[in-house]
């Protein structure tokens, strides 16, 4: 499917001329004067991304880009502005935004910049795709093994796990192989991995855990797998 780039600048000769060169790169092109007409085009599922412009008439483009998070809209922004101004680029970027460039834009910036966009985009899209699999799958385990789930990947040996949950290690091995079959985990790893994803482990955590498993592996210590 072809990229649709939305352009929201309040100057004509500006929105033609960069229509006319992503045009010409392929992509497809949608102009706006105002915030407010592109407001009304939502919502915007094609892939792509907008291109807008800091001060419109009206409502100005951080207050778009506000506005479109609220609509949940994940389309990637990049800002332009003909007056640099550090405190507001560093606003729109830490609400989200892809890039903040200076006019005049040169051509080949203003397409590399759509580039790392749109592929940003995609990788967050895959991403996003990729925990929400994670948690319907966390979602099907049952209460118990949520509870075994989140004490193994903390590193808990079973013989713990049974004393903190006052069940047997017998029991403990069956839920923890439960988990394992259902995130379709081959390993410890993985399933370590997938906790972090979901937030259910932190990086540190994580690192941590592994190298206490690697350590008490090194030393012959039964994990209890």
């Amino acid at each position: 499917m072809t990229a649709a780039v939305h352009v929201v600048d309040d100057d004509a000769s500006f929105r033609t001329a960069v229509g006319r060169h992503l045009r010409a790169a392929g992509y497809e092109v949608f102009t706006y004067e105002t915030a407010a007409d592109l407001l009304a085009q939502l919502p915007l599922t094609a892939p792509g991304c907008v291109i807008l412009d800091v001060k419109l008439p009206g409502m100005s483009g951080p207050e778009l880009q506000r506005r479109l998070i609220e609509h949940g809209t994940t389309l990637p922004i990049i800002f332009l502005t003909g007056h640099p101004d550090i405190p507001a680029s560093v606003r729109t970027i830490k609400a989200g935004a892809e890039d903040f460039l200076i006019k005049p834009v040169p051509g080949h910036q203003l397409l590399d910049a759509i580039e790392r966009a749109i592929a940003s985009h995609h990788t967050g899209q895959a991403r996003g795709h990729e925990i929400a699999a994670l948690r319907a799958l966390f979602d099907a385990l049952t209460p118990r093994e949520r509870e075994v789930f989140r004490l193994v990947v903390h590193g808990r040996l079973n013989k713990q796990i049974a004393h903190e949950l006052d069940i047997t290690e017998r029991t403990v091995k069956a839920h923890r192989q439960s988990v394992m079959e259902k995130f379709k985990a081959h390993s410890l790893l993985e399933l370590v991995f997938a906790a972090e994803n979901l937030g259910i482990l932190s990086r540190s955590d994580r690192h941590a855990m592994l190298e206490r498993n690697l350590t008490e592996r090194s030393s012959g210590s039964d994990r209890g797998h």
